[in-house]
């Protein structure tokens, strides 16, 4: 991996205007048949159900951040939570969250920017992002745009999923994006309470598959610049109903650069 390269505030402002315009042109001629139904009511059967605990202690990571991002989590959820993915269509992140401002009430929260951290309005959203994505893996949907995180920030500190399993998002250029290739009616199902954000996807028909998600070739490498990269390669074994391994299916490749020592101890790790 060569090393990062670092941009002016100005080059920095120029490349996300394109890509942000880029992004608005394409959802006007791209001709997806974007998901827009909702319903409270929920479908018969769980295909995959995930939680993950809103706050954790990051090293010098305030506290008050993740309080704010409980606040963004809470309103890009009322614009998720129950959406129906019929067969055909595609569910579009940004396009049904919508752009993050504080006239909406959304707060600053942390944004992961160049291996760091910073506030911002509207941070905390790439965890809403990371949980649909890992459901989606568990599911016959199919992810159609997904990001991998450049950096890895954090440390394995109580880690339960591979690494490079999660989805980075930014408005609206780093979009996540999932088709509903099957006959079957999905819906996605959400819930922020007592500090754990919930989420599952259910299915007017109970799924003929289950699916477990691991990693291969997991390795951290020095560069010759001093630094570290950690690579891994995901993959997805399917089991039938009789839970027999049918297939064996590659999910993606992950690279990223280390923003701490990968010869940290685990005292130091916890900051």
């Amino acid at each position: 991996m060569k090393k990062p390269i670092s941009r002016s505030k100005l080059r920095l402002m120029f490349g996300k205007t394109y890509y942000t315009w880029r992004r608005y042109a394409r959802w006007l001629v791209d001709g997806i048949p974007f998901a827009r139904t909702f319903s409270q009511d929920p479908l018969a059967h769980i295909v995959f159900h995930h939680e993950t605990p809103t706050l954790r202690k990051l090293k010098d990571v305030d506290m008050w951040l993740q309080y704010n991002k409980e606040i963004n989590l809470a309103l890009a959820i009322k614009r998720l939570n129950g959406l129906l993915l019929a067969p055909g269509e595609t569910m579009s992140y940004w396009k049904l969250i919508g752009k993050t401002t504080a006239r909406k009430g959304y707060v600053p929260g942390m944004l992961l920017f160049y291996g760091g951290f910073k506030p911002g309005i509207g941070g905390g959203l790439c965890q809403l992002s990371n949980l649909i994505y890992w459901m989606t893996l568990h599911t016959p949907l199919a992810v159609m745009e997904r990001h991998r995180h450049s950096y890895d920030a954090f440390p394995d500190t109580n880690r339960t999923q591979p690494f490079g399993s999660g989805a980075t998002c930014a408005y609206n250029y780093l979009d996540l994006m999932i088709s509903n290739p099957t006959t079957t009616l999905y819906q996605l199902r959400l819930e922020l309470k007592d500090h754990v954000l919930r989420g599952e996807w259910r299915a007017v028909e109970k799924s003929l598959y289950t699916y477990e998600i691991y990693e291969k070739k997991h390795r951290i490498e020095q560069q010759y610049w001093g630094g570290y990269v950690r690579r891994n390669v995901l993959h997805r074994s399917v089991f039938n109903q009789a839970g027999e391994l049918i297939d064996d299916e590659f999910i993606t490749e992950n690279n990223a650069l280390m923003m701490y020592s990968p010869l940290l101890s685990e005292t130091a790790k916890d900051g």
